[in-house]
């Protein structure tokens, strides 16, 4: 089983949404036989924003010079992708949605013809294999439950996105009130890792041992 690990926060140390992924891969690690985690970390490496030729080439136009060559890293990314048994995103809120780095990797993935293709009827047509995706989002308000405070548009941008590629099989791990102070930091990891213990066996098996 190969997992792809998409990190995003800028934090060096001291990272809730990355510890938290973390723990999920540690989780699947003990769950299946793992033999490769590959890490993409967009706070450590970001990706450059699309490019007018990169545009030009998603609008139908013949990829030659600048546009061919701004397709390249969208498709080397998309091969991550393709490649991965299981992916896990860890990734902060932030101002209600996904950070910058996110955005930019969703806009160099998210691609007509190559992860979607569009329908007659106007829909899009998800042209990834599905495969589980574990996302860890870790938050400093509450955006869940009775004591949500602000609005949440990260977990249903990313429910869209993730789907139209054809990527259906998700699973939210949520860490909120992380600024709350200490003993609400606490009692939010305590959630958070008795939601990542909640992994069990019964979970899909590795894309390659399903029949």
């Amino acid at each position: 089983m190969k997992l792809l690990h998409i990190a995003c926060s800028p934090r060096v140390q001291g990272s809730h949404s990355a510890r938290l992924a973390q723990a999920i891969v540690e989780r699947l690690c003990v769950l299946h036989p793992v033999t490769q985690v590959q890490l993409r970390d967009l706070a450590a490496e970001p990706l450059p924003h699309v490019d007018g030729a990169y545009a030009d080439a998603l609008a139908g136009r013949q990829p030659a010079g600048a546009a061919a060559g701004a397709l390249v890293r969208s498709d080397a990314l998309i091969a991550e992708l393709e490649q991965a048994d299981a992916i896990v995103l860890g990734t902060p809120m932030h101002n209600f949605t996904v950070p910058s780095v996110l955005k930019s990797w969703i806009d160099h993935v998210l691609r007509i013809h190559r992860t979607f293709a569009p329908t007659p009827e106007g829909h899009k047509r998800g042209l990834l294999r599905n495969r589980p995706v574990y996302i860890a989002v870790a938050s400093g308000g509450m955006f869940l439950g009775e004591r949500a405070r602000q609005p949440d548009f990260l977990t249903p941008y990313l429910r869209a996105v993730l789907n139209t590629m054809g990527l259906h099989d998700l699973h939210f791990f949520v860490l909120q009130a992380t600024v709350r102070g200490p003993d609400a930091l606490a009692a939010a990891w305590d959630d958070a890792l008795r939601q990542v213990a909640q992994l069990a066996a019964a979970q899909p098996a590795p894309l390659e041992l399903q029949n």
